[in-house]
């Protein structure tokens, strides 16, 4: 049957709000269990309340029951809630903030961690040889403000219920790992103002149990440099050899550790121009894995324009070799046994076809980066010579990056004959520690030019969408530049969409979280104090009367990254100036949507609003 030929932005679509939240199970992390191989996995339930759930991988049976929900607020993004050793699960709890442990079989998990309002707990290392002493990553809330907030890694004893204090002194701390012997540990930390993709560290020390309690000695300082060089997931390869990635080249590859020397060289002859981890918004990611006991070789993702690789690693021959993959996004890699891993994989999968290529900047030779999806249908047309309307997507961060990978979101506007375009702004991530750093100090001037300018080229330079029907909307940090965009370049789009977004820089280095708290000084080039007319300047707030297009604000109520006072004081503002805007906030959500029933009001009040600005029909 021929097409039938309609308008884009029009066409009817199978894929419903319904569609994506049914199918919206995402798998938040993976972890094995060293003794036993047993994967898990924890995934994210929209149709019960966004609570995350351990999954025994195989079975595809729950761990514990609905009343717990597999969760942690550290860092407040999360990740690392659950392990795995010899047939125990050990899991933090969101609602009371406690650590259970469940065996495998059992019904009911037990708290192993005292009752606590103020303390957090994630990111866990079994001991092998003493599986009661568990190290985590705490965080001491007992002073609530975020310059008070207090991150250690700890030890907890399952057999009693104590926890007490192991490392201290930095601002963060994450990935502990014992040898596989349990002689000695490595974890990572790093200090303010650094992200840890900034300049965090990398440490190991020995383990001795000492009248009961687990000590550690002989601290050393692996790699790393505070605002400098970023070390980063460190894991054993063996007892004698960690592994990490470090950016010491300009982009994060392979660097190995050996304790009987004491030294610390990168994996590779030659360093490659191609980042082997990603930045670190969440604990517990991982890129690289052992193959075998001895250390001889790993597993390693990277990514390559704009998409993942898979390399074999040989630290004997320092070489790779790389191997085919069907997948353009991995993380969460895993050794299962020395002849097997897992790993978290996402294809790009037709019909999504989407299509990655750098535009020239014209500054200094420098090249941005897009990924580009043309409206897909195959029971459609478009009439003869028709642009395609087309929403341009902020990812957040942001110091992060979208990727090819397929999403039932961008599919749900491009079947409708909606262009979508991913841009991979200056500053964005996977290119480069060089490509990173064009954002520092220039947030809100490299990411807004990149968007506007990305519009103008593909609509005047390569004739693939109709400029006049532009949209641009982002999440978070994505949402200022939204935000910070309609404002620079009033003209360059018709229509906007803020979510959770960013509009007073001045509020946020006031009342973000610990994690982020100061962020700002490397983004905005200092702290308020010091550049005062760089944070009101470029804050949206303050300029909003020159906000002509439409703009659409979706908020939480509940979130602790980016309040509701930011929605409302940019909200406000436009109603003062008699501008266009719509506000509407989701009770019970946070940093993002979690249930099933706002994820589905939220998308389709987003495509309602475009298709309202655009003069297209309303969705069904």
């Amino acid at each position: 049957m021929a097409p039938k030929v309609a308008p884009y932005g029009t066409w009817d679509s199978p894929i419903t709000s319904a569609v994506l939240v049914d199918n919206a199970a995402p798998v938040d992390s993976i972890f094995v269990d060293p003794v036993t191989s047993t994967v898990y996995h924890i995934e994210n339930r929209p149709t019960e309340g966004g609570r995350n759930v351990i999954v025994k991988t195989e079975h595809g049976t729950d761990v514990a029951g609905k009343e717990f929900n597999c969760r942690t607020g550290v860092i407040e993004y999360g990740g690392a809630a659950a392990t795995a050793y010899a047939g125990v699960v050990l899991f933090s709890n969101f609602s009371d903030n406690r650590v259970y442990s469940v065996k495998d079989g059992e019904a009911s998990p037990t708290a192993v961690t005292p009752a606590s309002d103020v303390l957090r707990y994630a990111n866990f290392a079994v001991h092998p040889k003493y599986p009661y002493f568990v190290v985590a990553v705490q965080e001491d809330h007992t002073k609530p403000d975020p310059a008070d907030v207090v991150t250690n890694l700890c030890v907890i004893n399952t057999t009693n219920e104590t926890v007490q204090i192991l490392v201290s002194g930095a601002d963060f701390y994450s990935t502990p790992v014992f040898t596989p012997d349990g002689s000695h540990i490595a974890w990572q930390q790093w200090k303010h103002p650094d992200m840890p993709w900034d300049g965090s560290e990398i440490y190991v020390a020995s383990v001795t149990i000492d009248q009961g309690k687990l000590v550690l000695g002989d601290k050393q300082h692996v790699a790393g440099k505070w605002k400098e060089i970023s070390a980063q997931y460190p894991v054993w390869a063996s007892d004698d050899t960690l592994l990490f990635t470090s950016d010491v080249s300009g982009y994060q590859n392979p660097w190995a550790y050996n304790i009987s020397s004491n030294t610390a060289a990168a994996v590779l002859e030659q360093p490659v121009p191609e980042d082997f981890s990603l930045p670190g918004w969440q604990l517990g990611w991982s890129y690289g894995a052992p193959l075998d006991k001895e250390g001889k070789l790993s597993l390693y993702t990277a990514m390559r324009g704009g998409r993942s690789v898979l390399y074999v690693v040989s630290l004997h021959s320092r070489t790779l070799e790389e191997i085919e993959c069907p997948y353009v996004s991995i993380e969460h890699i895993h050794a299962v046994t020395d002849e097997a891993v897992v790993f978290l994989g996402a294809k790009a999968d037709a019909p999504a076809n989407p299509q990655s290529f750098s535009l020239s900047l014209s500054e200094k030779g420098q090249d941005m980066h897009v990924i580009f999806y043309p409206p897909t249908n195959p029971d459609y047309a478009a009439p003869d010579g028709e642009k395609p309307p087309c929403i341009v997507n902020v990812h957040g961060g942001p110091t992060h990056a979208a990727t090819q990978a397929f999403d039932l979101q961008t599919q749900f506007f491009t079947s409708r004959g909606w262009a979508w375009l991913d841009v991979n702004y200056s500053g964005s991530s996977n290119y480069g520690r060089e490509y990173m750093s064009r954002l520092n100090a220039n947030w809100g001037v490299a990411d807004v030019r990149d968007c506007a300018l990305s519009v103008s080229i593909l609509a005047q330079q390569q004739g693939l969408i109709d400029s006049q029907r532009a949209a641009i909307r982002g999440r978070s940090s994505g949402g200022f530049t939204v935000l910070a965009t309609l404002c620079a370049y009033p003209d360059a789009f018709a229509a906007g969409a803020s979510l959770f977004g960013i509009s007073d820089l001045k509020k946020l280095d006031e009342f973000t979280h610990k994690f982020e708290s100061r962020y700002c000084e490397t983004l905005l080039g200092g702290t308020y104090k010091q550049v005062p007319d760089v944070y009101d300047g470029r804050s949206p707030v303050n300029n909003a009367e020159k906000i002509k297009s439409p703009l659409l604000v979706l908020q939480g109520s509940i979130d602790a990254v980016v309040p509701p006072e930011q929605a409302e004081i940019i909200v406000k503002t436009i109603q003062k100036n008699g501008g266009h805007v719509e506000y509407v906030v989701f009770e019970g959500e946070g940093h993002g949507w979690r249930k099933a029933e706002n994820i589905k009001a939220a998308l389709e009040k987003e495509l309602a609003f475009y298709e309202g600005v655009f003069g297209l029909k309303k969705i069904a």
